[in-house]
C-alpha cells in the first residue's frame, strides 16, 4: 500500500510532523567513511571508542573501497563469493560492510568495540479502508495486520503473524480498495474487530518472549502506519495507543541515510531494484509487503546499515528520534487497555 500511504500523507488530522528536524542534527556519519571521515559507531558509543585501531584500519579500506569503478568492485564481491547485485553505491556499501565485520570480529575476539544491540526486528506494514480519492476527512481503519520477524543474528525472516480486521465506521469496502488490496468483503465479514486482533498480537509477541527476553523494535515502510492507521484505529475502537509501537524504525529514513538517495528514490519498489531484488508476491498485500520490506531491511544490515529507531508519537504528535539518542528496544507488549 505504499504508492497509496503517498497519497494520503498529511491528511490526518491530529497527526502532525515536528517542525525540528532532529535527525538531521549532528548525526554521526551512516556508514563506514573514507579517510578524513568519522568511522562508523553506534550512537551509544563514547568519543574514546574511535581511538581504536581497528577504526583507522577501516577507514583505509574504505578509502580504497571509494576509489574502485563498478566493475573492480564486481570482481572484488565474486572473488568474496558476495552479492554482486545493485547499482555501484550499494556494492561499494557491501564490500565495506564485509571488511568492516572482519576488522570487528578480530577486534571482538581481542576484546575490541562491537554493534549489536536488538535480537529481532519486527517487520509491520497495514493495510486499511481507501477511497479511490479519499476525502480529507476519510477516517483510514485497518483491514490487514501482518508482522514478520527478523532473526538479527542470523539475518533471516523466522516467522510472521497475519490477521485480517472487520472495520466498524465503514464495513463495506470499497472497490477500489479491493482491487488495490486483494483483501474481500468475505475475508473482512468474517474477521474479528480491531481490539481483538491486536490482543492476539501481543500474545503472538510475548509468546516469542520480545521485550522481556530478547531485545526487539518494530520497523515500517514509511511513518503512515504507526503515525496515522494505527493512531486513527486506536480512537475509532476507543483503545489506548499500544506502548511497543510508540517508537519505530522509518526504513525510508534509514535507507536514504544510509545510500545518501533522495526521499524519491525510497518507495517499496524502488529500494527493492536499486538494491538489485525483486519484489515477491502480490503488491499491497500486507503480508508480502512486509516480507519485502524485511527482504530490504536484511539486505541493508548485510550491506554494513545499522538500523536503529528513528520516529515516535508524543501526545498524538509524529516527532524525529536523533541518531544521537541511547539506543532501546521496544517494551514488553501489553494487553489493549480502554480509553474510557
Amino acid at each position: 500500500m505504499d504508492e497509496h500511504k503517498e497519497n494520503i500523507q498529511g491528511k490526518d488530522a491530529n497527526v502532525k510532523m515536528s517542525n525540528t528536524r532532529e535527525d538531521e542534527k549532528a548525526k554521526p556519519c551512516s556508514r563506514i567513511c573514507s579517510a578524513g571521515e568519522s568511522a562508523q559507531v553506534s550512537p551509544s558509543q563514547t568519543n574514546s571508542d574511535f581511538s581504536h585501531p581497528v577504526y583507522k584500519e577501516i577507514a583505509l579500506a574504505n578509502g580504497h573501497i571509494n576509489r574502485m569503478s563498478k566493475e573492480e568492485l564486481r570482481i572484488k564481491l565474486a572473488e568474496l563469493q558476495l552479492d554482486t547485485r545493485g547499482v555501484k553505491d550499494v556494492m561499494k556499501k557491501r564490500l565495506k560492510s564485509h571488511y568492516k565485520k572482519q576488522k570487528l570480529m578480530q577486534s571482538a575476539a581481542e576484546g575490541g568495540p562491537t554493534d549489536t544491540y536488538y535480537d529481532y526486528i519486527c517487520v509491520v506494514d497495514f493495510e486499511a479502508t481507501c477511497e479511490e480519492d479519499n476525502p480529507s476527512d476519510f477516517l483510514h481503519e485497518i483491514i490487514e495486520f501482518p508482522m514478520v520477524l527478523i532473526n538479527m543474528h542470523t539475518l533471516e525472516i523466522v516467522d510472521s503473524f497475519q490477521e485480517y480486521v472487520k472495520p466498524e465506521l465503514n464495513p463495506q469496502l470499497s472497490d477500489f480498495c479491493v482491487k488495490l488490496t486483494g483483501i474481500t468483503q468475505k475475508m473482512v465479514d468474517e474477521a474479528d474487530p480491531f481490539p481483538a486482533v491486536l490482543q492476539r498480537v501481543v500474545a503472538w509477541l510475548q509468546e516469542r518472549e520480545l521485550g522481556t527476553k530478547y531485545k526487539y523494535a518494530i520497523l515500517t515502510d514509511g511513518a503512515w502506519d504507526m503515525s496515522k492507521f494505527l493512531n486513527i484505529q486506536c480512537r475509532i475502537s476507543r483503545i489506548r495507543y499500544p506502548q511497543f509501537a510508540k517508537k519505530w524504525i522509518n526504513i525510508r529514513k534509514s535507507y536514504g541515510n544510509f545510500y545518501k538517495v533522495p526521499r524519491t528514490q525510497t518507495k517499496l519498489s524502488t529500494m527493492l531494484e536499486k538494491l538489485g531484488l525483486k519484489y515477491e508476491g502480490r503488491p499491497h498485500s500486507g503480508l508480502d509487503d512486509s516480507r519485502n520490506i524485511a527482504r530490504i531491511a536484511i539486505r541493508m544490515l548485510q550491506d554494513g546499515c545499522q538500523l536503529r529507531v528513528n520516529e515516535r508519537m508524543h501526545a498524538g504528535q509524529l516527532l524525529s528520534v536523533p541518531s544521537s539518542a541511547p539506543v532501546e528496544g521496544a517494551p514488553p507488549p501489553h494487553s489493549p487497555r480502554s480509553r474510557d
